[in-house]
C-alpha cells in the first residue's frame, strides 16, 4: 500500500520537514530521492504534481531508492500543513443525528475549519479554559483532493481524490451551540484539527464507503462505525460542494462523525486535561493526541 507522510528527523517539531513514503516501519525520504518538497516541505507539491509526479513517487517506492529512516526515529507531521481550505460535514451519520436529537439532513451540512487549526497526528490538542471548556472528539474519514474540481459529476467525483486520511474534528461544544451558536468558533481553535498519520493514496482504497472507524479516550471505546453508514458518501459530497465551490489540490474534507460523541451522552461527558484520544480508520492508520487545558 502506498502511504505518504510528512516527516522530520532529529525530534523536529515542524522545521526541516519533507515528504516520504511509509512502508511497514520505515520511511523513504522522497526529497533525498530528488522529488520536490515545496516551500513547506510537506506533501502539497506531490499532490499538485498530479499523475505524472505520482508515477515518479511510485517508481521510487517500488525501487525503494534513496535514504530511509526507521519510523521510530522520525516525527510525523500533518501531511499537508496549509491547504487552501478545510471543509467539514456535519450530521452525516444517521445514528449521530439521532444522538444529537436532530433530523437527518436532506442536504449536506457544511462548515469550515481554518487551516490554522491543523495539528500533527501525535501532537497535543490545547485550549484555553477562559475561551472554551466543553471539548469533544469526532473521528472522521478525511478526503484529500488531488486536482482542481468544479461542477464535478458524482460518477466522476472519486477521480478527483488524491487519497484518504484520519481526522479528529475536535469541537468546543460550548462555543458551537451556546449563545449565538458559533459553529466556526467551536470548530476552529488552534490545534483542533489533528490529522494523519499518512495519506493512503486513492488507488489503495477500493471503496471509501466500506471503512471501519473508531475512537477511544483513555482506552475506553467511544465510537465504532463504518463509512457505509454515511448519509452522503464521498462522491456525493464532492459533487455537491463543487456545484459552486472550486476544490483545489490539497484541500481536506472531513466527512462527518458517527454515534458516540461526548455531547450525545446523558449527561454529556467532555474531554479533560491529560486525556489521550485515539482515532483510527482501517486501511489508513491511527492518530493519538493528548488533551491539554491551558491557563
Amino acid at each position: 500500500m502506498t502511504k505518504l507522510v510528512t516527516f522530520s528527523t532529529g525530534g523536529g517539531t515542524g522545521g526541516g520537514t519533507r515528504p516520504g513514503v511509509l512502508r511497514d516501519d520505515r520511511v523513504l525520504d522522497l526529497a533525498a530521492a530528488g522529488l520536490p518538497t515545496g516551500a513547506d516541505g510537506d506533501l502539497l507539491e506531490i499532490v499538485r504534481g498530479g499523475d505524472g509526479l505520482m508515477s515518479e513517487v511510485v517508481k521510487a517506492a517500488d525501487a525503494w531508492a534513496g535514504p530511509t529512516h526507521a519510523l521510530a526515529d522520525v516525527t510525523l507531521h500533518a501531511p499537508i500543513k496549509q491547504p487552501s481550505k478545510i471543509i467539514g460535514i456535519g450530521l452525516n451519520y444517521i445514528d449521530h443525528c439521532r444522538e444529537a436529537g436532530l433530523d437527518v439532513p436532506a442536504e449536506p451540512v457544511v462548515f469550515s475549519k481554518y487551516p490554522t487549526c491543523i495539528n500533527g497526528p501525535y501532537d497535543d490538542v490545547t485550549w484555553h479554559a477562559d475561551w472554551c471548556q466543553d471539548i469533544d472528539y469526532e473521528v472522521e474519514l478525511g478526503v484529500i483532493i488531488g486536482k482542481a474540481a468544479f461542477r464535478v459529476a458524482e460518477a466522476d467525483a472519486l477521480d478527483y481524490v488524491f487519497g484518504y486520511t484520519v481526522v479528529n474534528d475536535v469541537s468546543a461544544r460550548d462555543l458551537q451551540f451556546r449563545g449565538p451558536k458559533q459553529w466556526d468558533l467551536g470548530k476552529c481553535p488552534d490545534t483542533f484539527c489533528p490529522y494523519g498519520p499518512a495519506i493512503a493514496c486513492r488507488d489503495e482504497i477500493a471503496d471509501p464507503q466500506t471503512l471501519d472507524l473508531r475512537l477511544s479516550v483513555n482506552g475506553d471505546q467511544k465510537q465504532v462505525s463504518n463509512t457505509k453508514n454515511m448519509v452522503f458518501g464521498v462522491a456525493n459530497l464532492i459533487a455537491y460542494l463543487t456545484r459552486g465551490i472550486t476544490l483545489l489540490p490539497g484541500d481536506l474534507i472531513a466527512t462527518g462523525t458517527p454515534f458516540g460523541t461526548g455531547i450525545g451522552l446523558k449527561p454529556p461527558v467532555y474531554m479533560k486535561d491529560g486525556d489521550e484520544c485515539i482515532a483510527e480508520v482501517d486501511g489508513i492508520g491511527l492518530i493519538r493526541n493528548r488533551m491539554r487545558a491551558l491557563g
